[in-house]
């Protein structure tokens, strides 16, 4: 008696699935999140602004021929400032240093805590121990006072400055988390499967533990960027960035200097600041759906 057996012969690619349907299922859990839609409405009307900003501006924002402190009128919604620029044509143009340098620095942070933090969560001994001295260094420096005395050194070296101080400040938090999440997927069976198949270090590292990762690391590329932009706005504020740029955190400097308090302009520091607060805001509500992908218990609507 002859019987046939089928055997299935292990693959060593295992198809994955569509980048794209992974990245439609988490917008629509992110959507589904009712916090996190506020948190992407809000953001994309920013985005609508600053790449259409020529054409919604009803002046230039250096443009400096109009009246100078003075009110707000059917000419100029918000007022005009201390050297005679419409605020509004400002506010407008405004949003595009914000959020390129919020966007930008949020990125590069992201990128080198994910390049740290995994590694130094994979690695073990003397070299482990080196990388855990330098994280846990500039996670005992306060951030800001870093920030002021580097911006301070480097001073007038325009966004790209302000953009590499925010990142050296800004990545040894996520580091931290990314390494303690990679600590705990180093022990699983998939990677003591790679490991035994001769995989590299890096291979694993980039290739098995990082795709389990990517709810984490968006959530810390949004918290990168919120505080990235937080702090683009103080160091400009306190003067330590590139005053002839128009941004947020140019116009509270401005006003500032121009007490426009005492004068009773206040829209001159409201509007700025209430945009600040409100793309921050955004980020942050995006953040409770970016949870909601990592924890399922935490989402809400159809997308639970």
């Amino acid at each position: 008696m002859t019987s046939t057996m089928n055997v299935k012969v292990p693959s060593d690619r295992i198809a994955a699935p569509s980048p794209w349907r992974s990245f439609a299922r988490m917008v629509g859990t992110l959507w589904s999140n009712g916090k996190a839609r506020l948190g992407l409405i809000i953001l994309g009307l920013f985005v609508v602004v600053a790449v259409f900003a020529p054409l919604l501006a009803p002046y230039g924002p250096k443009e400096n021929t109009f009246e100078r402190n003075a009110d707000a009128s059917a000419a100029h919604w918000l007022g005009t400032t201390a050297a005679g620029e419409d605020v509004l044509s400002q506010l407008i143009y405004g949003s595009q240093i914000s959020l390129l340098v919020g966007m930008a620095a949020g990125l590069l942070s992201t990128i080198v805590a994910v390049l740290i933090g995994l590694s130094w969560g994979y690695m073990r001994g003397f070299l482990g121990e080196v990388v855990g001295f330098i994280v846990n260094l500039f996670l005992v420096i306060p951030g800001l006072p870093l920030m002021i005395v580097i911006a301070a050194y480097l001073q007038n070296g325009g966004i790209l400055m302000i953009i590499a101080v925010i990142v050296v400040t800004g990545w040894a938090w996520g580091a931290r988390v990314l390494r303690s999440q990679t600590q705990s997927l180093r022990g699983n069976d998939f990677v003591t499967s790679a490991q035994f198949s001769g995989d590299s270090r890096a291979r694993i590292v980039f290739r098995e533990i990082l795709p389990n990762m990517t709810s984490i690391i968006a959530g810390t590329l949004f918290g990168a960027a919120t505080a990235a932009i937080l702090a683009e706005a103080g160091l400009e504020f306190l003067g330590l960035g590139d005053s002839s740029i128009v941004s947020w955190g140019t116009m509270l400097y401005w006003a500032q200097n121009s007490n426009s308090l005492l004068t009773g302009q206040w829209l001159l520091l409201f509007a700025p600041g209430l945009c600040i607060a409100l793309l921050a805001l955004s980020l942050t509500l995006i953040n409770f759906g970016v949870d909601g992908i990592s924890n399922p218990r935490l989402r809400e609507g159809k997308g639970r």
